[in-house]
């Protein structure tokens, strides 16, 4: 399964695991929960950790981006945690769709990763 997710509902936080190629329909999974979190916690932190992630269909980009530009300013920030260099460049490519402070990780950083967002959540509450 190319993407999972696991609600904190203690830290207002949603970890997105990818992992192969995400396709539109993989990103609609993402929607309901992500609105869930915005209506229950208000403004809330992703945290989106990719392993053997190979990128998105475009359709699937369009959906993160008409997302995004919806929910401007519903979340805090978004920790970005790959493995590879082009997924780096991904937080300077994110940032003009969204008001959420935008930050890479190495792999090996994912528990700061998870503490940065966790943090700021915690700070805006």
């Amino acid at each position: 399964m190319p993407i999972s997710m696991i609600e904190k509902s203690e830290a207002r936080t949603l970890e997105v695991h990818l992992t192969g190629r995400l396709l539109r329909a993989d990103f609609l999974e993402f929607i309901p929960v992500a609105e869930r979190a915005i209506s229950q916690w208000g403004k809330f932190g992703i945290m989106v950790v990719m392993r053997n992630f190979e990128g998105c269909e475009v359709s699937a980009l369009w959906e993160d981006i008409k997302w995004d530009a919806r929910h401007y300013n519903d979340v805090e920030r978004v920790a970005l945690v790959g493995e590879k260099k082009w997924q780096a460049g991904m937080s300077k490519f994110c940032q003009p769709f969204s008001g959420a402070e935008i930050r890479y990780f190495d792999v090996r950083d994912i528990e700061q990763a998870r503490h940065w967002v966790e943090d700021a959540v915690a700070i805006a509450a």
